[in-house]
């Protein structure tokens, strides 16, 4: 255990802009039951970081003030609460919080052991920190929600970001065929991975009129009624941009699916063996200390940058 008392860490006072983002001197927190104490080696940012801290997830994290930021981390085990029995001091450990104690971006974390699993000793604390809400966010939209059997057509809308590639590169693992939209200069990428064919975000559906099984949407905007145009008969939609009004449209389309990624051991286990394994990328495009992070986290979202990959964030010199 530490014996420090308090730990450097990203938080805000109100929900707001990246202007609410604050590195202050908090609290080390104390595991509770079934939760290990982390010392927090590597942390990635997703764009739902930023969405937690606008206040749009308000209905799931409250208004207790002040907040940590970010979800998605890798570290080694300092202590465990009451309960804990699959980990130890000293065991290198990665996984994901959720909205209301997403607090990944400081030098400590308390995370419950459900949505924690074993860092392979092969993969980075970069790579591992990236794997959790991308990865099983992909995953689970391609072989759970998507119920993706080999040789079905699949098209991925933003398919190079985060979820998308992470979905694109689990579909290819399963033998689809798989097509996607993205940035047109990234093109060539997209190809380098096995996508065929390639189109922007501002694509004709006609074309691709009753050809897919499955179609994921990630990013930009695809209605339901194109994305059905160009659907097999029995085909599915999963929509992992979720919001309150297609969770209704849902309800009432039966082709039409919202999920959210739902972090599990064995998810992250069969994700980080994939990364080892060389079948799953998981890129990072920029790695920052703590200190840096503000700025990082600004320029990513008011500029979109860096693109191609994660921003990971690790400590500071302690």
């Amino acid at each position: 255990m530490s014996t420090m008392s308090t730990m450097k860490r990203i938080q805000y006072h109100q929900y707001g802009g990246p202007e609410v983002m604050r590195l202050e001197e908090a609290e080390i927190p104390t595991p509770g039951k079934r939760e290990l104490l982390v010392r927090v080696l590597a942390a990635a940012v997703n764009p739902v970081d930023f969405g937690i801290r606008s206040g749009k997830l308000r209905f799931l994290t409250g208004r207790r003030f002040p907040r940590g930021m970010g979800q998605d981390f890798a570290g080694v085990v300092e202590d465990v609460g009451h309960g804990v029995t699959k980990f130890k001091p000293g065991d290198a450990v990665f996984g994901g919080l959720l909205p209301r104690p997403a607090a990944a971006f400081g030098q400590w974390v308390v995370a419950h052991e459900r949505y924690v699993a074993s860092k392979p000793p092969a993969l980075s604390w970069e790579r591992a920190a990236a794997i959790p809400v991308a990865g099983v966010t992909g995953y689970g939209a391609v072989l759970k929600a998507g119920r993706l059997r080999p040789g079905q057509n699949v098209f991925i809308t933003g398919c190079l970001g985060a979820v998308g590639r992470s979905a694109a590169e689990v579909a290819l693992m399963h033998g689809a065929t798989v097509s996607g939209s993205c940035r047109i200069t990234a093109k060539d990428t997209a190809e380098s991975i096995g996508i065929e064919p390639v189109v922007d975000f501002e694509f004709d559906p006609v074309p691709f009129a009753r050809r897919f099984d499955l179609i994921i949407h990630t990013a930009g905007e695809l209605s339901i009624r194109r994305a059905r145009s160009m659907l097999k008969p029995d085909g599915r939609i999963v929509d992992v941009v979720a919001s309150p009004a297609k969770l209704v449209r849902s309800a009432f389309t039966p082709q039409y699916h919202v999920m959210y990624g739902e972090i599990t051991p064995k998810d992250l286990q069969t994700l980080a063996q994939g990364a080892t394994d060389g079948m799953l990328a998981f890129p990072i495009a920029r790695t920052v200390t703590l200190d840096d992070a503000i700025t990082a986290l600004t320029e990513l979202q008011t500029d979109h940058t860096p693109k191609g990959g994660k921003l990971v964030i690790t400590p500071s010199a302690q």
